[in-house]
């Protein structure tokens, strides 16, 4: 039998800690992706019990770049809380952040709920009341990043903190697989990518979200911020770094390691 309870308890261990555990994967060859969901809820139960509130979700690995990096050759999914949801300075040891890349994406801001199956595009569209972009800091609680797709679906797909720039933009009219992120770091220029690196379009991306978790009994929110997927490839960081990014067209996001 798998001992979903017994992984939860390691990972949640390890989140508390700052540490990490070898592959899960590797040491228990029978777990599957529903499985691994398990063992996710469950470590979230423990974090919502220590007083955490959800306040969104993410979908993760969409893009090819992305996907080639980590060897996860599929989409992941995930929670995200209040205390993961930063402004400013972010402090590696205060988040207990244990081996941090950056990635900028496209937050969308729910003013309706989805609940898959069956959500498409245009229910995306519809139940948007704005988009902004965002910063994820993903993190693992997985050694040296050796992941697979059960590895991160359990660890709440690899999330560590993120974090929203000003601006709220309605996106009806916008040409969303068009939009551009240019990344710089330490001031220089980092990397660029388009809303299509994720499935296509980021409204593929959510609906993808919401049909997935869907099967699971889980909606996506009215007031819940969900981030679409990193349009570029992830990069480390670590204290001193400094990332901007800038959505054409939509506005600026800014984060600094300490």
């Amino acid at each position: 039998m798998v001992d979903c309870a017994g992984w939860t308890e390691r990972l949640y261990n390890a989140l508390r800690a700052g540490t990490t555990i070898p592959p899960i994967s590797g040491q228990d060859g029978r777990l599957t992706i529903d499985d691994a969901y398990a063992i996710s809820l469950g470590v979230l139960e423990r974090r919502t019990a220590d007083g955490e509130r959800v306040v969104g979700k993410k979908i993760g690995v969409t893009s090819k770049p992305v996907q080639d990096m980590l060897g996860v050759h599929q989409p992941d999914f995930g929670f995200l809380t209040d205390r993961m949801w930063v402004d400013g300075d972010i402090d590696i040891d205060a988040h207990g952040l244990i081996q941090p890349r950056a990635e900028a994406e496209i937050a969308f801001i729910l003013k309706s709920s989805l609940n898959g199956p069956g959500v498409t595009d245009a229910d995306v569209l519809a139940a948007t009341e704005s988009i902004a972009p965002c910063f994820e800091i993903v993190d693992s609680r997985i050694e040296d990043w050796k992941i697979g797709i059960v590895d991160t679906v359990a660890d709440n797909a690899s999330c560590g903190v993120f974090a929203l720039g000003a601006a709220r933009v309605d996106p009806r009219g916008l040409d969303l697989p068009g939009l551009h992120v240019k990344v710089t770091k330490n001031g220089a220029p980092l990397s660029e990518g388009y809303g299509s690196a994720v499935q296509g379009s980021p409204l593929t991306a959510v609906a993808w979200l919401a049909n997935t978790l869907g099967a699971y009994g889980v909606t996506l929110n009215a007031g819940d911020v969900i981030l679409s997927g990193s349009l570029v490839p992830l990069e480390p960081a670590r204290a001193g770094d400094k990332f901007e990014m800038e959505l054409v067209g939509i506005g600026e996001c800014s984060i600094r390691f300490i």
